[in-house]
């Protein structure tokens, strides 16, 4: 009889110490900041850090250079529907720390600070979407760590990212949601929401073709929108999941490719 209360009590000690043991090893919360760095880092970050990156998107062939902090974006297309189609062939945007140039067959043409202003957002637009999360971590950028959710029977991290005036850019009043896979770190979908002249916008993406070029990370995505502009932002991935989103377009990058080794001098 002693000897099984010994025994016992031996297995309660061992349970009790072995429940506190892993009690204490919990795996700790993870601040937004360290997320995302995780997140750049596993998407290739230091190597976009020194890079020459190009694809075509669309109708569009677009480059990216990137040397730690100068960058040189370009876009080159043939204009359609502008006047001067008949003579020239090729419309190259070029936006840069410098800031923004079109030219039209090499040679500079006068761009009016409207048009500016929308041409150079629409290209930072491209190549930022093309390397996300790489970028997250910039001085304008805030970053607040939401609820963890499950999307497809993953588990996500989910982050909010906000944009200071200065620094931020035309569009620093959107607002985006990261979902990062807490297994892999890996941005599998996001949203956002941007402001439109009748009211709100609201976009929800789905990562999908991931590919490793050179070390770097590039996905395309399903673009999708909610029946109603007067959901919130937060609520899209749940309606993701019940297949309460229209699908409207198809965001995929083609002929990538990644030179990290020869990064010209611009």
């Amino acid at each position: 009889m002693y000897k099984s209360q010994t025994i016992a009590y031996s297995i309660f000690t061992a349970v009790i110490f072995i429940f506190f043991n892993c009690k204490n090893k919990e795996t700790p919360v993870l601040s937004a900041d360290t997320i995302i760095t995780k997140a750049i880092e596993v998407s290739g970050g230091a190597k976009i850090d020194s890079s020459l990156i190009n694809f075509d998107f669309r109708d569009k062939h677009y480059m990216a250079y990137r040397n730690k902090g100068v960058f040189h974006f370009e876009r080159k297309f043939r204009d359609t529907t502008s006047r001067y189609f008949d003579t020239i062939n090729t419309i190259t945007d070029i936006l840069n720390n410098k800031g923004f140039m079109r030219l039209a067959d090499n040679f500079p043409i006068s761009v009016t600070d409207t048009m500016v202003t929308k041409y150079s957002a629409s290209i930072n637009s491209v190549h930022y979407f093309s390397v996300l999360p790489y970028g997250l971590n910039d001085k304008a950028v805030n970053k607040e760590l939401l609820s963890d959710v499950s999307i497809k029977g993953k588990d996500y991290y989910t982050i909010k990212v906000t944009f200071d005036q200065e620094g931020g850019g035309e569009d620093f009043e959107d607002v985006f949601l990261y979902w990062v896979n807490r297994e892999t770190f890996k941005v599998d979908y996001l949203a956002y929401s941007y402001n439109e002249e009748d009211g709100k916008g609201l976009r929800f993406r789905e990562a999908y073709n991931q590919r490793i070029i050179e070390g770097i990370r590039f996905v395309d995505y399903n673009n999708y929108k909610p029946e109603s502009a007067s959901v919130e932002l937060i609520d899209l991935a749940q309606l993701f999941q019940d297949d309460a989103l229209k699908l409207l377009s198809k965001i995929e990058l083609e002929n990538v490719t990644v030179n990290s080794a020869l990064v010209p001098d611009l």
